[in-house]
């Protein structure tokens, strides 16, 4: 039995650019609202995974690929499902549909982590899982660390506020697209091109006081963003591939 969940949203004028088209940060936290919205549906939802097992879902690495960018007022479809509790990371996948019409789809890795300790947990564990897969709809896509060029460069010194930060009390994970995007100045992107697949990987919880140094590298369509701490750790790293935007 395949078990899946259905998320609507219509666009509005907070998701998009100057361009008229959905900022990544946009659609990631619509797809992480879908996510949500679905584990609650499925009886494993934060709340109860707090009270039941002292622990909340926390996201390791994120992707997606678009054949076209959305744009304002486009009706969003996020169809999504999970690949079972095997393990220590439990896969998400998800469809995206635009008024109706598949435009991209996305995957997404996800670990239970101790709400005290904040130390990894087994998937086996919490009963609320078992049964709740989507089946034959599941994606084979993993999604793996990203290899780091060796030429990367500094590009700005950002401190991490109040507003970035979110119920768990660290740095929301769609805020690090927003850190990628303006790294690689997507406002000079020219008009015939539009962020066609992005990942991004949460290595360490950043919290509001502390700095990042975000460094990038690439040419063309294909630009790698990391952000490294004052101590030279890794903190997210991000990979952005442009495209041609259809006619």
């Amino acid at each position: 039995m395949s078990t899946f969940f259905e998320y609507e949203i219509r666009l509005n004028g907070l998701d998009v650019d100057n361009r008229g088209q959905c900022k990544a940060s946009a659609l990631l936290n619509h797809l992480q609202n879908a996510a949500a919205l679905a584990a609650e549906d499925g009886g494993f939802s934060r709340d109860v995974l707090v009270e039941r097992y002292g622990a909340f879902w926390m996201l390791a690495r994120s992707w997606y690929r678009l054949a076209r960018p959305l744009v304002y007022e486009d009706k969003l479809t996020i169809r999504t499902w999970h690949r079972g509790a095997k393990g220590a990371i439990m896969y998400r996948d998800y469809d995206i549909l635009a008024n109706g019409q598949p435009v991209g789809e996305s995957v997404s890795a996800w670990v239970l982590a101790s709400l005290e300790s904040r130390k990894l947990m087994r998937l086996g564990a919490i009963a609320e899982l078992e049964g709740t897969s989507g089946g034959a709809l599941c994606k084979t896509m993993t999604l793996v660390k990203l290899r780091q060029p060796d030429d990367l460069r500094e590009v700005e010194h950002r401190l991490m506020r109040y507003s970035d930060s979110d119920l768990n009390g660290h740095v929301n994970n769609t805020r690090y697209a927003d850190f990628a995007c303006d790294a690689v100045s997507m406002e000079r992107l020219s008009k015939d091109r539009y962020l066609a697949e992005m990942q991004l990987g949460y290595l360490a919880e950043c919290r509001p006081g502390e700095f990042l140094n975000i460094q990038t590298s690439g040419r063309g369509d294909s630009w790698f963003v990391r952000g490294v701490d004052a101590a030279g750790k890794p903190r997210f790293e991000s990979a952005l591939f442009f495209g041609e935007t259809p006619v």
